[in-house]
């Protein structure tokens, strides 16, 4: 239940963002289009990946995130989250995969609950490009531990499934 809440929540947000145009002195709106797009960093992301539209929840909140688009075939590194991570795909075709599990399609509409400590990646399907919304929860001031990047005979292998 608690994280339908924080999802209903985060979409609310999202929501009243594209709606609202002035700020009151308890709500903050984020204005779409506001902070540049800034391209996924290599030591985190394999191909062409784009990260738009950052929030941040203020103190006492620990919630954030972002919208992510991977090109075909772009992917995560191999990472986990001290809190979990929720992902709402917004568009294309994507990939999930936890350590030795299978590769999981998920496609618009798709959410995506990963536990705590869970160790994986996501991305695009090798022909189509996917974005999504990725959504966090900080402990201790982290959202993510970076681990070693999907190789391209992991990324392969996944997808012969």
């Amino acid at each position: 239940m608690k994280i339908l809440a924080i999802i209903a929540v985060s979409l609310t947000l999202l929501v009243s963002t594209a709606y609202s145009k002035e700020n009151s002195p308890m709500i903050t709106v984020m204005q779409s289009g506001t902070t540049p797009s800034v391209k996924g960093p290599s030591d985190y992301f394999t191909g062409t990946v784009r990260i738009d539209s950052p929030f941040q929840g203020t103190e006492p909140a620990r919630v954030g995130g972002a919208t992510v688009t991977f090109e075909p075939s772009a992917r995560t590194a191999w990472h986990t989250h001290p809190l979990g991570q929720t992902l709402i795909v917004t568009a294309g075709l994507g990939l999930v995969q936890e350590w030795e599990g299978p590769v999981r399609e998920i496609r618009p509409g798709d959410v995506v609950w990963i536990p705590a400590g869970v160790k994986h990646w996501h991305g695009a399907a090798p022909e189509s490009a996917m974005s999504h919304i990725a959504i966090a929860e900080a402990q201790d001031g982290k959202v993510v531990d970076w681990m070693e990047q999907v190789t391209d005979e992991q990324y392969a292998s996944a997808n012969k499934s």
